[in-house]
């Protein structure tokens, strides 16, 4: 059942953020198959309309997707995902992300982790947002650095991706460490 909170959004100057939306499904099957190499061995975003649509049905008080998109053409740059969303004591959530292929390198994927911590620091009341990243992959660990995560550890055989139990490094941000990007 979704989530019965409005509906969150944040604009950046170059980038917009909003839910995950159904109408978002065929811009980004054609995305996902167009980046396949790219995610490999990275992520495995869903490539048919049935994983599509079992995404969007993930989404309620534990999980939460958004689709980053260009300011000025509307064009879905990237993907943010907050899961195993926690209220009570913990207020923490597990962050995923990937770009699309075309949109790599060009630092939107920053200005949107931005604004995906506004989101989960302002309406969603966070206190933390943990991103759990492969040592060896270089791109995603400068991401969340260069956005204020600090590295908090390291985890052996953390998740079985690609075929195997892979290690990951654990970084973590908490509301009163992050700082907004001034415009």
């Amino acid at each position: 059942m979704p989530h019965s909170t409005p509906t969150l959004h944040a604009d950046g100057p170059r980038t917009l953020l909003a839910p995950l939306a159904p109408g978002d499904g065929p811009e980004f099957l054609r995305l996902a198959e167009a980046s396949r190499a790219f995610h490999h061995p990275w992520v495995a975003p869903p490539r048919t309309e049935e994983g599509f649509a079992q995404l969007l049905g993930r989404i309620g008080d534990r999980f939460r997707s958004f689709a980053l998109r260009r300011r000025g053409d509307g064009d879905l740059v990237g993907v943010f995902n907050l899961s195993e969303i926690t209220r009570g004591a913990l207020r923490s959530a597990y962050l995923g992300y990937y770009a699309f292929a075309p949109y790599a390198g060009q630092g939107l994927m920053g200005e949107g982790m931005h604004l995906l911590l506004s989101i989960a620091f302002g309406p969603l009341e966070l206190h933390r947002v943990e991103a759990n990243v492969r040592p060896e992959n270089r791109a995603s660990i400068r991401l969340v650095r260069r956005t204020g995560f600090e590295r908090e550890g390291f985890s052996r055989a953390y998740l079985f991706l690609d075929g195997a139990w892979r290690d990951h490094e654990r970084w973590a941000i908490r509301e009163e460490i992050w700082t907004p990007p001034t415009v």
